[in-house]
């Protein structure tokens, strides 16, 4: 009778086990099905950003054809001579750096900054500690590089 009832109750036990193995194995089956369904979901989503990022593309191909050239105004001696500094310089520069470099007072420095600004040379101004400095935007330095947008050429310096 011992025997027995250690029996029953180790069977009891392990269909109690079997039950929340079950249990355990449904759960597991519908989270496989939610995953499944956000992965789906997720390559869908990955084809449409493909093709949103190929049809930028396209379009970003017309407009550079289609982009005209900066129209930049010719400079004077003394733009081009601050130009210069501008486009070579690595950091930003302050007013005073650049009157260095140029040899020209800060007051006539400021008056050529404002004037490359007015005739379309993307000058980006920042401030640290109230002082500002000065660079051209990276993407005009790059097209300059490749365009000569600014038009500067040894004849105009020896000529000016």
């Amino acid at each position: 009778m011992v025997l027995f009832n250690q029996q029953s109750k180790l069977r009891d036990a392990l269909v109690h086990v079997r039950e929340e193995l079950d249990e355990h194995l449904d759960a597991i089956n519908e989270n496989t099905g939610e995953i499944q369904s956000n992965y789906t979901y997720v390559q869908k989503l990955d084809a449409r950003l493909d093709e949103l990022f190929l049809r930028l593309e396209r379009i970003e191909r017309v407009l550079e054809k289609q982009a005209p050239r900066s129209a930049i105004k010719p400079l004077t001696h003394g733009e081009k001579q601050v130009f210069l500094v501008l486009y070579t310089g690595e950091e930003s520069l302050t007013y005073p750096e650049i009157s260095h470099r140029t040899g020209y007072p800060e007051a006539l420095v400021k008056h050529h900054v404002n004037e490359l600004i007015e005739k379309g040379v993307p000058v980006v101004k920042s401030y640290f500690n109230s002082t500002p400095s000065l660079k051209l935007e990276p993407h005009f330095k790059e097209q300059q590089a490749k365009e000569n947008l600014v038009n500067l050429s040894l004849q105009s310096f020896v000529t000016e």
